[in-house]
């Protein structure tokens, strides 16, 4: 029986490899196959005709070659077959697996995949561009899982819960309004974020039954799902289609994001890295065994220097392979800062507008000291990478983890120092007192780039369903101004807005509020609920062309935001009021005055008597203005904003 414990192991003094060509590559009827195992003492490669195939064509031992790598080089057409590896250390036979780093496999991601890479390409693919942004306060993030997006019998889409469902126009919900592709280009978006496309663990690729989750639960970390390609047995279709998607994507001017997942493994003593080096790619506690800051039962060692290899050069791949235009980082926090940082330095290489982001925080306690973890806090120290903004998040509607809660826009008053930290993109500002900012007690981001603003994402309540919750007493009328609200602040609020896909619609998932694994019926787009609440679709619509039209809304600089965005000093409880001015940022209003009103009641409030462009009011919102006047003295209506512009 294997001893899963290393109290005594010092995997500091393990050989370090710094070479670019571990894994199985296939070029000119030659494979070349190396991998990194310091404490094997046997190595077996396995050739296989197919992903299902019980016994191996050939076999062949590989032989030591140096740094703790094993290798061999084969003469042959050996491309389209499959492979495993199998490693025999001191304590017994470990368990077969593709290489860890695997671009292609079979089905369930059991068998690496032998390819041609110029065979995985769509047509036209070299032409292919990134659409990064100037600055990543100019992006508009939408996160949307796969599968959601496509598999309701109202999306109009032939190829349901697919890739290739990202691929078609033209396609209508019930009601004949825009769905899918359509619909992300008419509400104006700049990127979309794919919740995990990494092959995970959880599902079975040769089921067509229903089946659901969202995929951080990874197995090959460089290998696309076979779940949502058109034939998850060839390795081919899989990596063909996903590109297929980065490329319409791109012709029409939306990047993708990719939600990767570094922080642990879907399986733990049966991982593919367990079968290579046991133990060394995991933290331990003090006791030897398993750390778990992920909460799924393991967290990676990123500080040690082989996993933060592996790391890096699997984003590298992503981003250069696939042109990836960011990367989402799961519970980011458990990684070490050195490690993030040098994945910044990394990407440079590749294209320095990549945009990288990550939840700071872990779920739970790691051994790794907080002053060197990629946390929140901790954002000052990360070069060029953002971090979510749960100040907001919880300010706007209360905390996500206790469903009667509420924030701002939900009638809590006395806490709007939290949405006026976010409102600066969480920086340095002289007019914030961070005593009253509960949730973050000094400032964390050197830019408002850092500064990732939310209110929703596919983790916790949807926004709608945390509103009935929280506002039992709420009419529909309400919940939809509250709704309203939230989208205006975060679209107007200097940093990077993201936005939940659906919220533009009151997605529900029926008050599930962990829906990892939950069915189609609640996880789904359901399409029909833009033409019923088509003015909220056609408010956030606006907000977004609002935002592309006036570059003071996406201040990059911290020094320009603490110059020209200025808080009214006139305080009323659950309001909070302030101005943009001077042009900031170059635009083309000199002032704007942003107010925005969580009271269910209405509020007088004191403005400079100007001749004003009335932009937003009443829950209501138009780009180019509404109407002029010339007034002191406003009225904002129950839960909602208004934007005024002196022109």
């Amino acid at each position: 029986m294997r001893n899963w414990t290393f109290k005594n192991t010092d995997f500091t003094s393990f050989p370090v490899y710094s070479g670019d060509d571990l894994g199985v590559s296939w070029s000119d009827g030659q494979l070349k196959v190396k991998i990194w195992a310091p404490t094997a003492e046997e190595v077996l490669f396995r050739l296989f005709a197919s992903a299902e195939e019980q016994e191996p064509e050939k076999i062949f031992p590989l032989q030591k070659s140096g740094s703790g790598t094993w290798g061999i080089e084969l003469t042959g057409n050996y491309e389209g077959s499959f492979y495993t590896f199998q490693v025999r250390d001191e304590a017994g036979w470990l368990n077969e697996c593709p290489d860890i780093g695997a671009k292609a496999t079979g089905v369930n991601g059991l068998r690496g995949m032998v390819l041609n890479p110029a065979l995985t390409n769509p047509e036209n693919w070299e032409n292919d561009r990134r659409c990064t942004a100037m600055h990543p306060t100019d992006m508009v993030i939408y996160e949307m899982h796969v599968r959601d997006f496509s598999i309701s019998p109202d999306s109009g889409i032939l190829h349901k819960g697919k890739y290739l469902g990202f691929t078609e126009s033209g396609t209508k919900s019930p009601e004949g309004l825009s769905t899918g592709l359509d619909h992300l280009k008419e509400l104006g978006i700049t990127h979309l974020h794919l919740l995990p496309v990494a092959d995970f663990y959880t599902v079975d690729e040769t089921k067509s039954s229903p089946q659901y989750n969202w995929g951080y639960d990874p197995l090959n970390f460089n290998t696309p799902e076979g779940w949502y390609s058109t034939n998850p047995y060839d390795g081919y279709s899989r990596i063909k289609e996903l590109k297929t998607v980065v490329q319409t994507l791109h012709s029409q001017g939306i990047g993708v994001i990719m939600d990767v997942v570094y922080n642990h493994s879907g399986l733990i003593f049966d991982s593919w890295f367990n079968q290579f080096v046991p133990g060394y790619y995991y933290r331990q506690k003090a006791d030897g065994t398993l750390s778990d800051a992920s909460g799924c039962g393991n967290e990676m060692a990123s500080e040690r220097a082989m996993v933060r290899k592996f790391i890096i050069d699997s984003v590298a791949y992503w981003a250069e392979a696939y042109h990836f235009d960011g990367f989402r980082f799961d519970l980011m926090g458990i990684l070490d800062i050195e490690t993030m940082n040098l994945i910044r330095k990394r990407l440079d290489l590749i294209d320095p507008a990549i945009f990288i982001y990550g939840e700071g925080w872990t779920a739970a306690e790691s051994p790794l000291p907080e002053s060197l973890r990629a946390t929140k806090l901790n954002t000052l120290r990360l070069d060029r990478i953002a971090s979510f903004c749960d100040d907001l998040r919880d300010g706007l509607k209360g905390s996500p983890f206790n469903q009667y809660s509420i924030g701002f826009i939900s009638g809590l008053t006395l806490r709007e120092e939290k949405i006026k930290f976010a409102i600066t993109g969480a920086i340095q500002h002289p007019q914030i007192t961070y005593d009253y900012v509960e949730s973050s007690r000094r400032p964390w981001a050197n830019t408002p780039a850092q500064c990732v603003n939310y209110v929703s994402c596919h983790d916790n309540y949807t926004l709608f369903d945390k509103l009935q919750y929280s506002c039992p007493e709420a009419s529909m009328e309400e919940i939809d101004r509250m709704t309203r609200l939230a989208i205006g602040m975060i679209l107007t609020a200097q940093g990077v807005p993201f936005l939940h896909a659906g919220v533009e619609m009151h997605r529900s998932k029926g008050g599930h509020h962990d829906s990892y694994r939950s069915p189609d019926e609640v996880n789904q787009i359901e399409w029909s609920r833009k033409a019923e609440y088509l003015d909220l679709f056609r408010f956030a619509q606006n907000c977004i062309e609002l935002r592309r039209q006036h570059p003071a809304f996406r201040m990059s600089d911290c020094d320009q935001v603490r110059e020209k965005l200025s808080f009214s000093q006139k305080y009323i409880p659950g309001t909070i009021a302030y101005e943009l001015k001077d042009h900031a940022n170059g635009d083309p209003w000199k002032t704007i005055l942003l107010l925005f009103n969580g009271n269910n009641y209405s509020v007088e409030y004191e403005i400079p008597e100007k001749r004003w462009l009335q932009v937003a009011q009443n829950g209501e919102i138009q780009p180019h203005g509404m109407g002029h006047v010339v007034t002191h003295l406003v009225r904002l209506h129950p839960i909602s904003m208004m934007i005024l512009a002196e022109e």
